[in-house]
């Protein structure tokens, strides 16, 4: 009887290494414009609650509007070139921002108009990356793959943010964003290299795929049958339940944090990036045992239990009275580190579930029905956030965040996932 072929490590895998590489270089720009944006808006066009809940708006609703649309699209184009289009598409929209502080014309309607872009952008290119990365590595290595990439997320938010702080405060925030459009152009480059012999299966969704199979039905079918697996999936369903709920409240957090940190507290830029890297420190330390934890606790487990880690920090948060710096930047920051501790090790997880429960053919849809379903509510939250701080304060926001997000474990009760153990490897069931 012949014996299975030794399991590559990942860190030899080409296909794998150049998708890491791209996606370690996007996220350390993307962590220059995450700081900057806001600064830009808070600073120079003396934003408030409203119109950051706005900006934060504008980024986040084209998963909700046509977030199922692009999913049925996905699975009918080449996936690494959906990848490429939208890096590059990216990168100019955030070269605009520049160009148009230079020029004197910078204003709030064109940050908001680009969100928009960018997001659009950003629905493509996230429903195609990870309906992509099952097609470079096996299942049973979507954990560590997702945990690796993870890391380099993490990583470029430890240096990411204190870096932005210092560029912002040297060439102006505008200015800062060009670092992050010469990431995705970059990231562009690195995927352009990914070559069909480096994937682990071809890529099932190509037009000619569907041609030796059977007749492409139209695109409302496909939606109308990415929404059946998704919600007739009870792991996919509750799974979903319990990000959407996270994530709503994340969105109303989200949206005062920077507020009550910069205008409330009277934190400087530098305290403030000094307290994002306090996070991305937490996100790093977990994305590198992610695995390990996984195979200690069961994936179901993990899932489940770190989930509500973040929301106390979060209402913590809420009781920071300005007069000390260095403390509220500390405190800050901590709640920063639960945040990412939880939503790192709950969303390696996750993600690697769902990607191990769909059949490739189906991967567009259920991870656009799924980015449409639990991202469809963070710019719900954003307006929340905007409205509450408003009409009763950044401090109340905060704790309703807080305490929302503590029980977004909730739906995960109703179904299956805490009996998962192990991640399957076989055919995708109910």
């Amino acid at each position: 009887m012949p014996t299975a072929a030794p399991r590559r490590r990942l860190i030899n895998d080409p296909g794998f290494v150049r998708l890491w590489a791209a996606e370690t270089i996007s996220h350390l720009g993307s962590n220059f414009t995450a700081l900057a944006m806001p600064i830009v808006a808070i600073q120079l066009l003396n934003a408030g609650p409203m119109e950051i809940a706005i900006i934060n708006l504008a980024d986040t609703l084209p998963f909700l509007v046509i977030g199922l649309l692009v999913g049925a699209l996905i699975d009918r184009l080449p996936r690494r070139g959906v990848l490429i289009v939208a890096d590059l598409g990216r990168a100019v929209l955030l070269l605009t921002l520049p160009i148009s502080y230079a020029l004197g014309i910078l204003s709030i309607p064109q940050l908001v108009i680009v969100g928009i872009l960018l997001g659009t952008l950003t629905v493509f290119f996230d429903v195609a990356y990870q309906a992509y990365l099952p097609s470079l590595i096996p299942k049973e290595d979507l954990v560590e793959g997702n945990s690796k990439l993870e890391i380099s997320r993490s990583a470029a938010g430890l240096f990411g943010p204190s870096l932005a702080g210092a560029l912002i405060a040297i060439v102006k925030a505008p200015m800062a964003v060009v670092i992050d459009a010469l990431s995705f152009a970059l990231s562009a480059l690195f995927l352009l290299t990914i070559k069909p012999k480096h994937e682990f299966v071809a890529e099932q969704n190509d037009a000619s795929a569907h041609e030796s199979k059977k007749p492409r039905g139209s695109l409302r079918s496909d939606i109308a049958a990415g929404l059946r697996f998704v919600f007739g999936h009870p792991a996919l369903r509750t799974i979903g339940g319990a990000t959407a709920t996270s994530n709503l409240f994340s969105g109303i957090a989200g949206t005062v944090e920077m507020l009550f940190a910069y205008n409330v507290l009277g934190l400087s830029v530098a305290l403030i990036g000094f307290a994002a890297t306090l996070g991305s420190a937490g996100g790093l330390i977990s994305a590198v045992f992610a695995d390990r934890i996984s195979k200690k606790l069961g994936v179901g487990r993990t899932i489940v239990l770190t989930i509500p880690l973040g929301g106390p920090m979060v209402a913590v948060l809420a009781f920071c009275q300005p007069g000390n710096d260095l403390l509220n930047a500390l405190v800050i920051g901590g709640g920063f580190f639960a945040a990412a501790v939880s939503g790192t090790l709950y969303n390696i997880n996750q993600v690697s579930l769902r990607q191990a429960l769909t059949p490739p053919e189906m991967s567009g849809r259920m991870n656009a029905t799924m980015r449409w379903f639990v991202w469809g509510t963070i710019p719900i939250g954003a307006l929340l956030g905007g409205i509450i701080g408003t009409n009763l304060g950044l401090r109340e926001a905060l704790l309703i965040a807080g305490i929302g997000g503590t029980f977004a474990f909730v739906p995960l009760l109703f179904g299956p996932v805490w009996g998962i153990k192990e991640m399957p490897t076989g055919v995708a069931e109910k």
